[in-house]
């Protein structure tokens, strides 16, 4: 989420003067809305030494059945509840609710920000 810095403005109305100019660690990104088809990546450099690696698309998810772990292939998005629209998009994100093989699942990682999918299969 983009910050938009303070107000311009006091309670009384009257005008704030500018203590600073904005710094790049107070700047945000537009939120990576991960679809659902052919795998594409970036690599996005962030404060200090380290990387995120953001998913643009997948169609893999690890999905978590009982106590096992299994690589599944992600056929649709159900339900989301961070914005209806994404359903019809596919946009995939955290707390989404994904058709794969092994059945329907819900998304416990965030792709945008890790670059993966992890999931936990529902009980029908």
């Amino acid at each position: 989420m983009q910050d938009q810095g303070r107000s311009t403005r006091k309670r009384t109305g009257g005008r704030l003067k500018n203590v600073r100019k904005r710094r790049k660690d107070e700047l945000g990104r537009l939120p990576t809305e991960t679809q659902v088809g052919e795998p594409r990546y970036r690599t996005v450099d962030v404060r200090g030494n380290g990387t995120k690696t953001r998913a643009l698309a997948t169609d893999v998810a690890t999905v978590n059945k009982g106590g096992e772990t299994i690589s599944a292939e992600i056929e649709d998005v159900l339900e989301n509840d961070a914005n209806p629209n994404y359903v019809r998009r596919n946009i995939i994100t955290k707390g989404a609710i994904i058709a794969t093989s092994e059945g329907d699942a819900r998304v416990t990682s965030r792709p945008g920000q890790t670059g993966q999918v992890n999931a936990v299969l529902l009980e029908n």
